[in-house]
């Protein structure tokens, strides 16, 4: 048979290949709303409650602990004095859209004073938390888990009622352990709006100063 007879079909399959080998994802959606503490969220479509108390501006952070993943001691980030807390809470440090929030507070919030601890929350163990933090060499950032009991996430309303994960949220803590922000992602799918909380952490510098 003449080679000719497949060259169309070829040049077909050739291009649906760069078609295909050229597609980029979507970009994933920033939020910039929020979702209310001890209320419901959303992941595509599906209505997820909230257990818990919710927290609110002006509150205190609740003292509970969390399990520092470098090295399995208790925090409780109620003790904190002096520093901002920036809380970038997620629901599995491994899927792709927390992955991009860690990746956005380790990197981009690298601008942030000294004064601001950023922090990651979940209920990963501490050590999926390791491991992730020395694979995606996001090692200057800290990792607490709330594996244990979700007591955190029950604190501040944010543990989901059906997956016991907790919900994807921002949340800001002054250095008298007041909270002075909070974003809580409508849509667990979608990414909080990070440069609104960068801007808002660095105010809250200048305010302790």
């Amino acid at each position: 048979m003449s080679t000719r007879f497949f060259t169309p079909a070829a040049a077909c399959l050739a291009a649906l290949l760069l078609v295909a080998c050229g597609a980029k994802q979507a970009p994933i959606v920033i939020d910039s709303q929020s979702s209310v503490p001890g209320t419901q969220v959303t992941r595509k479509g599906e209505v997820l409650a909230l257990t818990g108390t919710g927290i609110r501006v002006g509150h205190k952070l609740p003292a509970t602990n969390l399990i520092d993943a470098m090295t399995m001691q208790p925090v409780n980030l109620a003790d904190n004095q002096g520093s901002v807390l920036f809380l970038s809470i997620v629901p599995s440090i491994d899927t792709k859209v927390c992955e991009e929030q860690t990746h956005l507070l380790a990197e981009q919030g690298d601008r942030l004073p000294d004064a601001v601890r950023r922090i990651t929350v979940s209920r990963d163990t501490p050590f999926a938390q390791a491991r992730f933090a020395e694979e995606a060499r996001l090692e200057d950032i800290e990792y607490l888990s709330d594996y244990k009991e979700g007591e955190f996430g029950r604190s501040v309303g944010l543990l989901i009622e059906s997956s016991r994960l907790l919900a994807r949220a921002v949340i800001l803590v002054d250095g008298h352990g007041v909270v002075r922000y909070i974003q809580v992602v409508p849509d667990t799918t979608h990414l909080p709006d990070m440069e609104k909380a960068f801007a808002e952490a660095e105010k809250l510098v200048k305010q302790v100063k």
